[in-house]
């Protein structure tokens, strides 16, 4: 089972299952397309955002399991 970290890339993410974009747009990170975003970790992306990384993390990995359930 794929899992991801702080550290997966938004790029890395967003290959490893592009439904995954629905929740980052959710908490506000529309800037998807845009290339920098792409090289950001889910950490940064997260603070920037003003969203706990932890939680983030959390619950892109229980939309991966449950994905493949």
């Amino acid at each position: 089972m794929t899992q991801v970290t702080k550290s997966t890339m938004i790029g890395e993410l967003l290959q490893i299952d592009e439904n995954i974009a629905p929740i980052l747009l959710n908490i506000g990170m529309h800037c998807l397309g845009c290339p920098s975003s792409q090289m950001e970790t889910i950490e940064e992306a997260a603070m920037v955002h003003g969203i706990e990384p932890d939680a983030l993390v959390n619950e892109i990995n229980a939309f991966l399991a449950k994905d493949l359930a």
